[in-house]
């Protein structure tokens, strides 16, 4: 009974016109391996081209940093002054373009290509081209103004005398 059964299923599909017969693979329209290696590696050449735009060194971007740098180490001298009790300098070289935290060896550069000035009390200046940002143990300062310009860009470090808090601006340079 069953092979009647199969064989009416099988005349029904011999009769319109389908087969039972196992079809030849179709090969599977994708990517060879090759052509994916070589649309990695395009893709990994514009990324790295576009890497060295970005890490170029520009001079804006360079100016920047210096400046976050010397913010840093503003807001660490406060801290050590706050929670030492203890004042605490951060001395700007003017003539070698360099910084330095009290009771750190650590000299920090400022590239040479930056203009660096400083605005502090007059007790704080040294004749040598050095001047210091002073943060005292209840966390004011004696205050002052860092500015770095680099061509037609510059920063502005303010420091606020009573209360010792730092502030970066982004200023264009009078001319």
């Amino acid at each position: 009974m069953i092979n009647k059964i199969q064989d009416s299923k099988f005349s029904l599909n011999r009769a319109r016109g389908l087969r039972l017969e196992p079809k030849a693979l179709r090969l599977n329209k994708g990517f060879t391996l090759l052509e994916l290696i070589v649309v990695l590696f395009i893709v990994v050449l514009g990324f790295s081209v576009i890497g060295v735009n970005l890490s170029s060194g520009n001079d804006a971007t360079e100016l920047k940093v210096a400046a976050r740098d010397i913010v840093s180490a503003l807001r660490f001298a406060r801290g050590q002054a706050l929670m030492s009790h203890q004042e605490t300098t951060v001395t700007l070289n003017l003539a070698n373009n360099t910084y330095t935290v009290s009771k750190r060896d650590k000299v920090y550069p400022i590239r040479k290509t930056i203009a660096v000035t400083l605005v502090t009390a007059q007790r704080e200046l040294s004749g040598e081209g050095t001047g210091n940002i002073r943060f005292f143990a209840d966390g004011s300062s004696t205050g002052g103004r860092i500015t770095l310009k680099h061509g037609k860009a510059a920063w502005k470090i303010d420091i606020n005398w009573l209360t010792g808090q730092i502030e970066l601006n982004d200023t264009e340079p009078s001319k």
